[in-house]
């Protein structure tokens, strides 16, 4: 005997959203039953995954995320893209450029809430990244975790060699050292500008090494 469900049910068998499974009624992809009331129910025996996978995934995006700390390195955001849009188009993937200027420890970048929102409203269905850290400097992790649970494909172009322990914490102390030089530059102590070159520089020097 055929059972019927709710249309949250069938969205939660197939994984698409409630409003997904109404356009595809409206495209005559899916023939509910109405009750007396008019609400939509679903035969389980006709709700196959393996039937709609393919169109789920044409319905979503490959978004390509770009970034990098300062105007100063301006030029280097737009070879990044460069770079994201060819290694793009040679896969023949339909894509679409997010970037960001600002600081690997800004939570609140534009571009990266937009990236965000956009996984978690199952919109991308992959990431395509130059390297880590182009994420975040901490917490690329998470947004790694987010795309695992929403089944969004992860593509690092530049995966890099292993660092140890002593140059990954090198290279966070040097990216807290940039973030809050700005905020002591601005006052008129000499003694706060002078204390932030010498740790730049001991901190440079220990990453030499």
């Amino acid at each position: 005997m055929n059972r019927l469900v709710t249309i949250g049910e069938a969205s939660k068998i197939l994984g698409v959203s409630i409003s997904t499974l109404r356009r595809w009624d409206k495209a005559g992809r899916l023939e509910p039953e109405k009750t007396a009331s008019g609400h939509r129910r679903y035969d389980i025996s006709k709700l196959k995954p393996e039937l709609f996978r393919e169109s789920i995934q044409e319905s979503k995006k490959t978004v390509a995320y770009a970034r990098v700390s300062s105007y100063d390195q301006k030029a280097d955001l737009e070879r990044q893209k460069q770079v994201l849009e060819l290694y793009c188009a040679r896969q023949g993937w339909t894509f679409e450029i997010i970037s960001d200027l600002g600081s690997g420890m800004n939570y609140h970048k534009k571009g990266l809430k937009r990236l965000i929102n956009d996984i978690l409203s199952e919109k991308v269905a992959r990431l395509v990244i130059a390297h880590k850290d182009s994420l975040l400097r901490f917490g690329a992790e998470l947004i790694f975790a987010i795309c695992e649970a929403k089944q969004v494909e992860v593509v690092i172009l530049n995966q890099g060699e292993d660092t140890t322990f002593e140059e990954d914490l090198a290279k966070d102390v040097l990216e807290i050292i940039t973030v809050f030089s700005a905020r002591l530059y601005g006052s008129r102590s000499r003694k706060n500008k002078k204390l932030l070159e010498e740790v730049k520089q001991v901190v440079e020097a220990a990453d030499k090494l």
